[in-house]
């Protein structure tokens, strides 16, 4: 492992040399796909209406209660978010569609991209009933974090409301390590926020890479699509392994 420390000629301590680091390319049209999924470039035309239909599953509003956008009161307003997500270059939104039935079930985006930091995070993430709980909403996680360490980043972020119980909680269970509470970060829909900061570097992929792979094997899952091991316990082993070593 690369000492996080070095002393200069001053004696002083700062921050290791980063060697043969160059800062990446951003994210681009190109499609991530998975064995279950595919997550690709939100387009309108495309993706609004089945967008609308499978997020209108969720009667009581669930999905939006943390999210700075939404609920939408019909398909003309989500159609016009929608176009506007889809001209955004930061945040850079997705659509995570199902391969078995080529239907757009939910959204996300790359977003705070700094190329110049090596640093990009994962976010505005809506998971309409038809994605939630289900392996595939898992392996859109997968692809969009692999993606981002081929391109070159350093560092993967995300980040929520402090009060967003499952948001934390899908983090952890991705391997991302809990780094803080900013208080009063910001005003959401007239309401206090506290943002939680989660990450994932560069040298901590490669062997969250092997957790996946592991996990998003066939045989992983029975014939009723549940997980055999679960994610969380293969996260929290490799988790202790770090702080015990």
């Amino acid at each position: 492992m690369m000492a996080e420390t070095e002393k200069n000629h001053l004696g002083q301590e700062v921050g290791a040399s980063v060697v043969g680091w160059h800062p990446p390319a951003c994210p681009d049209d190109r499609v991530l796909t998975g064995r279950l999924c595919t997550v690709e470039r939100v387009d309108v035309r495309r993706h609004a209406r089945a967008l609308y239909d499978a997020h209108g599953l969720d009667r009581e509003g669930r999905l939006w209660t943390y999210l700075p956008h939404g609920p939408f009161a019909d398909f003309a307003d989500y159609r016009a978010w929608l176009a506007h997500a889809q001209r955004s270059t930061d945040p850079w939104f997705y659509a995570i569609v199902d391969r078995a039935t080529g239907q757009a079930t939910g959204t996300a985006a790359y977003l705070r991209i700094s190329p110049e930091a090596g640093s990009i995070e994962v976010g505005a993430l809506v998971f309409s009933p038809r994605l939630q709980r289900r392996p595939a909403a898992t392996e859109a996680m997968i692809l969009m974090m692999a993606h981002a360490f081929a391109l070159g980043y350093r560092r993967y972020e995300w980040k929520c409301d402090a009060l967003n119980e499952s948001s934390r909680a899908a983090a952890m269970r991705l391997g991302f390590r809990y780094e803080g509470t900013f208080r009063k970060a910001a005003v959401v829909k007239g309401r206090n926020r506290d943002t939680a900061w989660f990450a994932v570097t560069d040298d901590e992929w490669p062997a969250l890479s092997d957790i996946f792979a592991r996990w998003l094997d066939p045989a992983n899952f029975d014939d009723t699509g549940g997980q055999r091991t679960a994610l969380s316990a293969l996260t929290q082993a490799w988790r202790a392994r770090r702080v015990g070593s």
